[in-house]
């Protein structure tokens, strides 16, 4: 049984999100899943070899991601 989606007021209290790129690796950057999704939308918009940047979480180290890399997007609730 998978599990069910957040509730709005629980994506209130998520501060990072999880990029998980088709190679496999994850990548976890500041924001909410919104906030992260908006940005990788934009780039992807905004032509070939464009980058959405975001701060890694954890080390406040800023991170480009190809958005046509991106095989899945989790958030995970602040404890």
């Amino acid at each position: 049984m998978l599990p069910s989606a957040p509730e709005p007021e629980e994506l209130s209290a998520i501060d990072h999100t999880f990029v998980e790129l088709a190679n496999g690796n994850v990548i976890e950057v500041e924001g909410d899943l919104e906030t992260t999704e908006k940005k990788l939308s934009d780039a992807a918009r905004s032509g070939q070899s464009r980058l959405a940047w975001f701060t890694e979480h954890g080390t406040g180290h800023p991170v480009g991601v190809n958005p046509d890399q991106v095989a899945v997007l989790r958030s995970n609730p602040t404890d």
